[in-house]
């Protein structure tokens, strides 16, 4: 079989929040049966030129996803992400998914299946602490999954957060304002924190009993969004434990977070009650990647793959 090429703007074309959530799902799912690998990190020559491999397995599902950051890129995105696909009853190549856009799309779908499964479905107020590209797919998925009918947002530049702010009503028609910190985390149904920080973005005193948080920037060793004194009065779940303990916000935690993959199939319990606070660590792994790029394939196809 010849191998099957899916160029940036071809993959970039197809996804959607839709498509994007369903891949997610069928990933967290795989988790009881499918297999991830420890995470690589890597660099070029030069050093701030990074990268990762993450690699899994799952039914037919055989590959590796290469995500790279090349920060003096300036005539072409920063980020980048490639998804290789390997025949499974041969190892050999079965499909090559340049996948950075759609690589958005599968962040912020993992966000809104934690959202769907974790938050109190009476959740109105979304917080987002970041003004970046990817905060903006945050509060999209997000707002599908919950009836959020306000916005509140938290930078660290006034301008950069009063500029999102007019982003996110212009992308979805939600009023959104910039607030501070205090005020905004106070105030949160939901809460999501997408930056790089390395270290807690806000008070663990501030967060409201009943609030939800998803944390989707900690994916590196010393990465840290959440105040480490939350963990003793939250429930936390994640994506794989192990890794979210190496690499994710989980790595500042003592206790052993739950596998979001295990409450979608029943086997663990989510929210208790509309008072518990409940927090969901995003590292990202393989699975995700490969259920995305086979529904970018089948959706190229008219679902023939």
């Amino acid at each position: 079989m010849t191998p099957v090429f899916l160029s940036e703007s071809e993959s970039a074309a197809l996804v959607d929040d839709e498509l994007a959530l369903a891949a997610a799902r069928e990933a967290f799912l795989a988790t009881a049966t499918g297999s991830s690998f420890p995470v690589v990190i890597g660099h070029s020559s030069v050093p701030q030129n990074r990268f990762t491999l993450k690699s899994g397995s799952a039914g037919d599902l055989v590959g590796v996803k290469v995500g790279s950051f090349w920060p003096g890129n300036t005539a072409l995105p920063r980020h980048s992400s490639t998804i290789v696909l390997l025949d499974p009853a041969t190892g050999r190549l079965r499909a090559v998914v340049e996948a950075a856009a759609a690589n958005a799309y599968r962040t912020a779908a993992a966000d809104a299946l934690a959202v769907e499964t974790l938050a109190r479905k009476d959740s109105r107020t979304l917080t987002v602490i970041g003004t970046g590209h990817q905060a903006l797919h945050e509060v999209r998925a997000v707002s599908r999954v919950r009836p959020i009918d306000r916005v509140l947002v938290i930078g660290r530049r006034a301008d950069a957060a009063l500029a999102f702010a007019a982003d996110v009503t212009a992308a979805t028609g939600l009023p959104a304002e910039p607030v501070d910190a205090p005020a905004g985390v106070a105030a949160a149904d939901v809460l999501v924190t997408a930056t790089t920080a390395r270290e807690p973005l806000f008070d663990a005193r501030w967060v409201a009993p009943g609030t939800h948080i998803s944390a989707m920037g900690a994916d590196g060793p010393g990465k840290q969004e959440l105040p480490i004194a939350l963990y003793k009065r939250a429930s936390l779940f994640c994506d794989l434990p192990d890794q979210s303990r190496a690499i994710g916000e989980f790595q500042h935690a003592s206790s052993v977070p739950v596998a979001l993959g295990a409450v979608l199939t029943g086997k663990a319990a989510g929210r208790r009650s509309d008072d518990d606070v409940t927090v969901f660590d995003s590292s990202g792994f393989a699975l995700q990647d490969l259920t995305l790029a086979a529904a970018l394939l089948s959706r190229s196809s008219g679902g023939a793959q």
